[in-house]
């Protein structure tokens, strides 16, 4: 297996116009792998570091010059010469450098940056996709399934001045027999609600993950919304809806302030289960604040298998948190970020964690989004059956749609797509 001859990063602009990190690993062979690492706004305070410069007279502060030298200095210094053949070696010696449980002293978005390179440089000189290339590195068995889009179609809480108190609405195209047919009914679905946004005098712009950002009182309005396109769109009770309400946004004090209420977690559960009843709802994810364990287990044992309840702020895709929702029950599901924790090996660490445990993993965008198909290949090599990242729409969103529709031509009639909410 190929060497790395040098690694390369340089700052360049996510999908909101803010500095991230892009990095080229260059192999021996002359094989080169480029990633791009994204970044959230609405983020849990247990996740690892993203180191910014902090230098107001460069972008507001939020420069990552820093993660750049550490990169191009450091990092390639330790790296130059190494094998590129074991993702977990490589990773290793990247944790090692750093020292910190944080990842604090060369950050997350360099060390990820270096994690993705290598991945695409080692794929690129096996000359075979990502995805196949990491089943070798990681994969039990062959993948074959293609997974289910949560489409975010209408915007709130941080991502969007909607006023809505929810973050995420969600379409979710369950009954279908291939990825490419639910992919388009999605589609049709958003521009059926943009008519009707447009029709009803609403502004349609769209919030950072590409979903319009109507100013509508509260969630309920926002359901009617989206079954009338829905319906418009000739999929009643093949599409159903999802939420992200990013509770810690809304949570002071013991207290949730949402629609209009400022309720404890059990009246907030309350209310989840009131809108499960009246609304085709099948996910909540962020129920209730990042470190509201009893709610999130409350919430869990109340919908049954009725809903599908998911961690994100909660777990941080970090193997303890996701053990410690194991233990109590909180959730059924994790949501899976690369960032949240840093490296390659260790997401495939929380994945496979979820996994054994009989809990789903849903592999998920950021809000500050690049051009790289990552996660695409990612959900499918570690056959997570679901993946998250935003409306079919913006570059940096329909990039993953249209490489996970590359990815069920290559596997022809092996692929499979199956919705896991029955």
């Amino acid at each position: 297996m190929s060497l790395i001859q040098c690694l390369r990063a340089r700052q360049i602009l996510d999908s909101r116009g803010n500095p991230t990190v892009e990095v080229d690993c260059v192999l021996d062979d002359g094989s080169i792998g480029r990633a791009a690492v994204p970044s959230g706004a609405s983020t849990g305070t247990h996740e690892v570091l993203e180191l910014r410069d902090g230098d107001k007279a460069l972008y507001g502060g939020k420069s990552v010059l820093k993660s750049v030298w550490h990169v191009n200095g450091v990092m390639m210094k330790e790296l130059t010469g190494k094998s590129v053949s074991d993702q977990r070696i490589v990773d290793r010696q990247l944790l090692d450098m750093d020292g910190t449980p944080n990842k604090a002293k060369l950050g997350a978005n360099a060390i990820l940056g270096v994690s993705m390179a290598v991945c695409r440089a080692r794929a690129v000189c096996e000359k075979r996709s990502l995805w196949r290339s990491l089943v070798d590195q990681f994969g039990a068995f062959c993948p074959r399934q293609i997974p289910v889009p949560l489409m975010n179609v209408l915007n709130g809480g941080k991502h969007a001045d909607s006023g809505l108190s929810f973050q995420e609405f969600m379409i979710v195209p369950t009954g279908f027999d291939h990825f490419s047919d639910a992919l388009r009914a999605g589609v049709e679905t958003y521009h059926a609600l943009h008519r009707i946004l447009r029709q009803g005098g609403y502004v349609t712009a769209v919030g950072d993950e590409g979903g319009f950002a109507p100013r509508v009182p509260d969630a309920p309005h926002a359901f009617d919304l989206l079954l009338q396109a829905i319906a418009e769109a000739g999929y009643r009770d093949r599409i159903r809806l999802a939420i992200d309400p990013a509770a810690s946004e809304f949570y002071k004090d013991g207290r949730y302030t949402v629609d209009g209420m400022i309720v404890d977690a059990h009246r907030l559960s309350d209310y989840y289960m009131d809108i499960t009843k009246r609304f085709p709802i099948v996910s909540i994810e962020d129920s209730h604040s990042e470190d509201d364990w009893e709610g999130f287990t409350e919430l869990n044992e109340r919908t049954g298998s009725a809903v599908q309840i998911v961690g994100d702020d909660l777990y941080v895709t970090n193997v303890e948190r996701i053990q410690k929702g194991i233990d109590c029950k909180a959730t059924d599901a994790v949501l899976i970020k690369l960032n949240q924790i840093g490296t390659v090996s260790e997401t495939v660490d929380a994945v496979e964690r979820a996994q054994k445990s009989g809990l789903r993993a849903i592999v998920s965008h950021r809000s500050g989004e690049t051009e790289d198909t990552f996660i695409a290949h990612f959900s499918v090599a570690l056959q997570t059956g679901q993946i998250k990242t935003g409306a079919p729409c913006r570059g940096e969103r329909t990039c993953k749609y249209n490489e996970l529709l590359r990815i069920e031509e290559e596997l022809g009639k092996e692929a499979v797509y199956m919705s896991p909410f029955g």
